[in-house]
């Protein structure tokens, strides 16, 4: 059975209107090369949705169409006679498609056309992508364990947090999604050759639902963050600008890849081969490379980890009487006094800074994921593209702080409760103050902002998904973008 999608009653109410049966026409001539037979809303019957091709990036982008399951299955029939070479064949045509949760696993979709689908949650697992155009698809949370996707254009898709076990991604397409051709198509060769122009427009207005109406410029960065690649193969496959924070390549075969620009921060490469592999000017901030060989690895100008142990002796002593402060309930060590201190870069993943003093110092690309800051006060200072995944900021002071492009997937930034001398609940609390901050582009995905104070805070396409912002103040907050959901 093919897989399904689910309407609402809503949508139902949209299928009647005549511009969306013109649409359903227009999509269905698209993909079958004849006219469609009247779209009806048939009850018991879920629908597919598929979003038209505007004509041009910057147009608005027009009300989801529809397709019955029959017509889906039909598609994917015809594909699979194209592969074959029999007649009645056709390639499969799913540009756009809302599949959010298919079932396409084992399924041989080589060369199949699936640029800005949703495919958030499906599972893939095992099937045959080789060649497919997968250019800015949404394949977030899905399962593509052990799948074929040889010579894919995967450039600008989402990916976080998508399992790529085992997968067999050799001579992939990763990089930033942009209007020139990709995948198999960079070489003169498969399907999109022949259709270049219309690829092309696929592709502009797959990038401007990206951007909301707007090309970026230099292209949207292919986002893996929090991926899992464990034994993935990623021979010869072009990964230049893509974000992999966070991301598992462990016992990946990375050979001759080219990871130039892309942001490994966090990123467990344990066990990865890596002969071959270029890293120029990509940040290894964090990044775990235990039982890697380097030795045939061309790291370049890569941006590397600072350890705590080379940095002054200042920076040292302060951190180690600072968690003596702590573990002692202020009978020994001191709190630290770090303002305005050069941090950039370095590698505090799990420590503990709750209550330090931070003002004005500089933690840009900083490894921070697991810290400890309670209760610390972070007002002004620069953390741009630091890595703070699962770190705990209850009650800190991020006031007019730089968060832009911050990592802070499952942070705590809750009240933080307060106890007396003893360690005893007092019944009180204190909410994170984020007042005036800069979190342009900041990954807050599943993070914890209750009753956090974001007044004139800029959270211009901040990723909110699954953020807990009950109670949180927002007056003057700019939110352009994807809206914070409330839990």
């Amino acid at each position: 059975m093919p897989p399904t999608a689910h309407g609402t009653g809503r949508d139902k109410g949209r299928v009647k209107n005549g511009n969306h049966k013109r649409y359903c026409r227009d999509l269905y001539r698209l993909v079958f090369g004849k006219e469609s037979t009247p779209i009806v809303w048939i009850a018991k019957t879920t629908p597919v949705r598929l979003l038209p091709v505007p004509p041009v990036a910057t147009a608005p982008a027009p009300a989801p169409s529809y397709l019955r399951p029959d017509q889906l299955a039909e598609v994917l029939d015809r594909h699979a006679r194209w592969i074959k070479g029999q007649p009645g064949g056709a390639r499969a045509n799913l540009a756009l498609a809302d599949l959010e949760g298919a079932d396409l696993s084992q399924r041989d979709l080589r060369g199949a056309r699936l640029v800005g689908a949703k495919l958030a949650r499906s599972r893939l697992s095992g099937t045959n992508l080789a060649g497919a155009d997968l250019f800015g698809v949404d394949l977030r949370d899905a399962d593509i364990t052990r799948a074929n996707l040889m010579q894919t254009d995967l450039r600008g898709a989402r990916l976080r947090s998508a399992d790529f076990s085992n997968a067999n991604l050799r001579d992939a397409d990763l990089r930033a999604g942009t209007l020139e051709p990709g995948g198999c198509a960079r070489r003169g060769t498969g399907p999109d050759v022949q259709d270049a122009e219309a690829t092309r427009q696929t592709h502009r207005t797959a990038l401007a639902r990206l951007q909301g109406g707007a090309t970026a410029e230099g292209g949207i960065p292919t986002d893996l963050t929090g991926a899992v690649l464990a034994g993935a193969n990623l021979t010869e496959a072009d990964l230049c600008g893509a974000v992999l924070q966070n991301a598992d390549l462990s016992g990946a075969v990375l050979t001759d890849a080219n990871l130039s620009g892309a942001r490994l921060n966090g990123a467990n490469l344990t066990g990865a081969l890596l002969d071959g592999c270029t890293f120029d000017n990509a940040d290894l901030v964090g990044t775990r490379m235990v039982d890697c060989d380097l030795s045939q690895a061309k790291l370049g100008a890569a941006c590397l980890t600072r350890p705590i142990d080379s940095m002054g002796s200042e920076i040292q002593r302060a951190i180690f009487d600072h968690e003596r402060w702590i573990d002692s309930v202020g009978q020994r060590g001191e709190r630290a006094d770090l303002d305005g201190t050069d941090l950039s870069r370095a590698d505090l993943r799990g420590v503990n800074l709750s209550a330090a003093s931070l003002r004005g110092a500089n933690l840009s690309d900083a490894a921070l994921t697991g810290a400890r800051l309670m209760m610390a006060d972070l007002s002004g200072a620069n953390l741009e593209h630091a890595n703070l995944m699962g770190a705990d900021l209850s009650g800190a002071n991020l006031s007019f702080a730089r968060l832009t492009g911050a990592d802070l997937t499952r942070v705590n930034l809750g009240p933080a409760e307060i106890k007396d001398p003893s360690g005893r609940p007092t019944g009180r609390s204190w909410a994170a103050n984020l007042m005036g901050a800069d979190l342009r582009q900041a990954m807050l995905t599943d993070s914890r902002m209750v009753q956090a104070n974001l007044t004139d805070a800029d959270l211009e396409n901040a990723d909110l998904d699954g953020a807990d912002l009950a109670g949180a103040k927002l007056q003057r907050a700019h939110l352009k973008g994807k809206a914070p959901r409330r839990r």
